[in-house]
Parts: structure tokens; C-alpha cells; sequence
């Protein structure tokens, strides 16, 4: 076996190649932290060693919740570095979800910033710690092999619970054919990602990518603020900006959004949800540069994109990336492709490298969601005669918060847990064009009158700040198939 690390494939040689450009910015409102190639390799490999020194297993999961900073990129790579699982999360969780996270996972060791501590029955390595750790003579890269195991990311599915997704050393290597097919990236790059760390569009559009072509990555580290982004893109002289539609949206609506602080700004790059051709149009028309879209998930990452060599079409997210094995297989069953015009679920390859190692510790999910050797995602669509791909929806009932999966299980069991309520519904709604938000709706328990500042509170306190409902709507009784189950297609539509 050849040894094959993603760490070191990220970093290593350009430490060596030019270990003087600056790989990463991390920027606040005002100012800028910055690091050098060779900076972070040495602090990578420092940090590495420090976890090498904590006596884990081979193969330990380490929990990573903190906000976006520094810290954060380090302990990601590091423990990748060291032949560690690293498990990004997001500092948005509660306690009970990132408990959730550590049972499920039987992790070894949680990253926690002093201001998210808890006790979670695991080793905790708060600030100090990982500074302790950070300054051990460094360590090289470890030998893992492609098939190893690098991270552990957890996302939600049709189930109560978040599913962990695992990922393989090898998913660089996946991650190769939107490169030039969807982001353009090249070496002179200076690649500003609007995410937060724990998401894989940000951990790869905007960091592994842009370290694999030798690029400058760019993460803000400061306060919400949809103003930011046109300043940072012109201070920064950003290239190529990754984002949400949402974001997007926003910075239209700000003052700053001109074309004289997009003006070094080659393209901008979307995923997570649907692009609306009418913002696609609007942000061109505002500053000159056209966006490109992609199709992604977690368990693949991007695999169908417009961009540089392939046009935009209205409506659509484009075409499967050069050397992607991706059909349409059949709604009910089966593995024979569709045909052009015909719809039916998206299914990729399974010998596909950036495709994830499996679901962790979950061999039911996993079989629902490969077909001979395809794995089927849960949205449906078809293929015109161009090999454009036109989508449907989902085939689950899955929501979309800001790119964000959740599931509508997940929060309809933290609502039915809140006083007051007998029974509950969570949908994804239209509430103007373009705009989509979590809608609860929620049934009284006799003689209750459950206050929605009550149940947002309640909510806080157990779900993570984007799967909280942004709308709640109170009804006598939820409507309900014959079968029981809860006719969510008819609250989408509800006056």
C-alpha cells in the first residue's frame, strides 16, 4: 500500500514549493491574521505531535467545537495529520446534540473553545491545552493509506438523529474533477469561502481545494455581517467568492455590493441549495461576474456544476463533472439508467474516490442507499439531451436551512418534547420568492396555549440556531395521510 494522507497532501509540498505565499488569511471586520505555507505545515505537524502525545487509539475520533478560527483549521488537519478521525462541528450545536455527536461517534478526545465547554463523560482540550499542544516539535505526516479513514461528518436523514458520514484519505482525489470544471481554481487564487469551518463546502471549496492548486484561502472570523462580504472581496483582492444563494442574496442588498469592490473578483461559486435564476441575473447584472452553481452532498460532495466550460442554463445546476459516473435510476427500485427525459433519483457511481467510506455504525442506512454500484441520493431529476440535469425535489421529506440538511423528525421530536404541545409538524415553506424558512406547526395539548417565545426558547435550548423554525403556525390537528404518517406536501401549501 502506498501512503497517502490528506493532510500532507494539502501542505506538504507546497511547504516546499513556496513555502513563502501566503496559504491562509484568516480575516475579522478590521484586520487579518495570515500564515504562510510553510508556517502552517510547521504548525500543523506541531499540533500533530501534540496529539500523538494524548496516548489515543489509532484511529480515535476528535471532536472539533469552536468557532471559526485558527484553532479550528489546525486541530481539523492535525488530526488528520496524525492518523486521527477528525470530527468538525458546529459551534451552533447545544450541549445535547454535541453529546449526541460524542456517543454516537465514541470519540476520544472534544476541542472546545473556553466559551463552549461542557462536560460531555470525554476528554476535553479547552484553549490552554491545545496551546500546550500546539508547541511540540513537529511530527511528520502519518502513513495512512487512501482507504483510511480522515473525517467524520455528521449530517442529517429522515431519522430523529443525525447520520455520520465518513470519509476516506483518498477524497482529495474525488474532489479533483470540479477543480477546473466548477471553480476555476488556480495557483495565483486568492479564494474567499463566506462558510462556517464544520461544513464541508467550506472545508473543501475553501481550504483543501484551494491548498491542493497552491492557492491563497481566505475565512472570515468575525461577527454575522451580510455587509462584509463586498469589503472583504476588495480588501483582500479575492478572485473567487463561495457562498449560499441566501448570502448572495443579502449582499445585494447592501451598499457596498458595487462593481468597484467586485472588480478583482474573477467568479462567484454556489451550493447547498437551488440557485433562483432571478439572483443569478441580479447579482451579474449588479457587478459584472457570473456565478457558477453546483449540485452536492455530504456523502460526495459537488458532482454536478456549471462553470467556466460549461454555460449556465436558467433553472439548472448543470452537468456532471468530467470523469463522474452519474444516471438516473428509477424512482421504484432498480439499477438499469433512465433515459434521457425520464425522471427518477440521482445516483453516482460507487467507485467514485470522494464518495464517503459508509454511514458510522449505520449498515441500515448505508443499504438504503446503494443500488448494485450506484448510491442513490434522495433528489429527483432528469437529463435532457444535453446532458444537462433539471431537478424535481427531494424524494424525502429532508429540509433545507441555509445549505444545512435537517430533518424534519429531528425537529418535531424536540417540539413535541416542549410543554404544552400534543403533536407537531415541521416543514421547509415558501414565505416570499426566492425565500424558503422552517415552518412549525404545532397542535395544543388540552387546555394549553403554548407561547411561540415559549417554544423558540425550548428550541434553543435543544436544537442548533438553523433548525430552529423561523415561522410557527398553531392548528387544531395536523393533516395525515391514511396511513398515519403526516401529509407534510399539504402544509407546504397551507394558507
Amino acid at each position: 500500500m502506498t501512503p497517502f494522507n490528506l493532510a500532507a497532501c494539502c501542505l506538504r509540498q507546497n511547504a516546499v514549493l513556496r513555502p513563502h505565499k501566503t496559504a491562509l488569511v484568516l480575516a475579522g471586520p478590521e484586520a487579518a491574521a495570515t500564515l504562510t505555507y510553510a508556517e502552517l505545515d510547521l504548525a500543523v505537524r506541531r499540533l500533530a505531535a501534540g496529539f500523538s502525545s494524548l496516548g489515543l487509539p489509532s484511529g480515535a475520533r476528535i471532536v472539533i467545537r469552536r468557532g471559526n478560527d485558527l484553532s479550528y483549521v489546525l486541530s481539523f488537519f492535525a488530526a488528520i495529520a496524525a492518523g486521527y478521525v477528525a470530527l468538525p462541528s458546529s459551534a451552533q450545536l447545544t450541549d445535547e446534540e454535541v453529546a449526541h455527536l460524542v456517543r454516537d461517534s465514541q470519540a476520544s478526545a472534544l476541542i472546545c473553545s473556553d466559551s463552549l465547554q461542557a462536560a460531555h463523560g470525554v476528554r476535553v482540550i479547552g484553549d490552554a491545552e491545545l496551546a500546550r499542544l500546539a508547541a511540540h516539535p513537529p511530527r511528520d505526516y502519518a502513513e495512512t493509506g487512501p482507504d483510511d479513514p480522515a473525517y467524520l461528518i455528521y449530517t442529517s436523514g429522515t431519522s430523529n438523529r443525525p447520520k455520520g458520514v465518513l470519509h476516506a484519505q483518498r477524497v482529495t482525489f474525488g474532489r479533483e474533477p470540479m477543480f477546473d470544471a466548477w471553480e476555476g481554481f488556480c495557483e495565483t487564487d486568492i479564494v474567499l469561502h463566506a462558510g462556517a469551518m464544520n461544513w464541508t463546502y467550506t472545508l473543501g471549496v475553501g481550504l483543501m481545494d484551494p491548498f491542493r492548486r497552491g492557492a491563497t484561502a481566505v475565512l472570515y472570523a468575525g461577527a454575522a455581517d451580510p455587509g462584509v462580504w463586498p469589503r472583504l472581496i476588495a480588501r483582500h483582492g479575492a478572485t473567487v467568492f463561495a457562498a449560499v444563494p441566501g448570502v448572495y442574496r443579502q449582499m445585494l442588498r447592501q451598499p457596498d455590493c458595487t462593481r468597484e469592490n467586485f472588480a478583482s473578483l474573477r467568479h462567484g461559486l454556489t451550493a447547498g441549495e437551488a440557485l433562483p435564476p432571478s439572483l443569478a441575473s441580479a447579482f451579474t447584472e449588479r457587478t459584472g461576474k457570473p456565478l457558477y452553481e453546483s449540485l452536492g452532498m455530504s456523502e460526495l460532495s459537488t458532482y454536478i456544476s456549471t462553470g467556466p466550460g460549461v454555460a449556465y442554463r436558467p433553472g439548472s445546476p448543470g452537468k456532471p463533472q468530467p470523469g463522474r459516473r452519474v444516471v438516473v435510476l428509477p424512482l421504484e427500485g432498480g439499477d438499469t439508467p433512465l433515459p434521457a427525459g425520464e425522471s427518477g433519483l440521482i445516483a453516482a457511481h460507487r467507485s467514485d474516490p470522494g464518495l464517503m467510506l459508509g454511514y458510522w455504525r449505520n449498515p441500515e442506512a448505508e443499504a438504503e442507499v446503494f443500488r448494485g454500484e450506484w448510491f442513490v441520493g434522495g433528489d429527483v431529476a432528469h437529463f435532457d439531451a444535453d446532458g444537462y440535469v433539471w431537478l424535481h425535489g427531494r424524494a424525502d421529506d429532508l429540509m433545507n436551512a441555509g445549505g444545512y440538511r435537517v430533518s424534519p423528525a429531528e425537529v418535531e421530536a424536540a417540539l413535541c418534547a416542549a410543554p404544552g404541545v400534543l403533536d407537531a409538524a415541521a416543514v421547509e415553506r415558501e414565505v416570499r420568492a426566492d425565500v424558503r424558512v422552517i415552518c412549525a406547526f404545532i397542535v395544543p395539548a388540552p387546555d394549553a396555549q403554548p407561547e411561540e417565545a415559549a417554544l423558540r426558547r425550548h428550541c434553543a435550548a435543544h436544537l442548533a440556531g438553523y433548525k430552529t423554525p423561523k415561522k410557527f403556525i398553531f392548528l387544531d390537528r395536523l393533516p395525515r395521510t391514511r396511513n398515519g404518517k403526516i401529509a407534510r406536501r399539504l402544509l407546504r401549501i397551507a394558507p
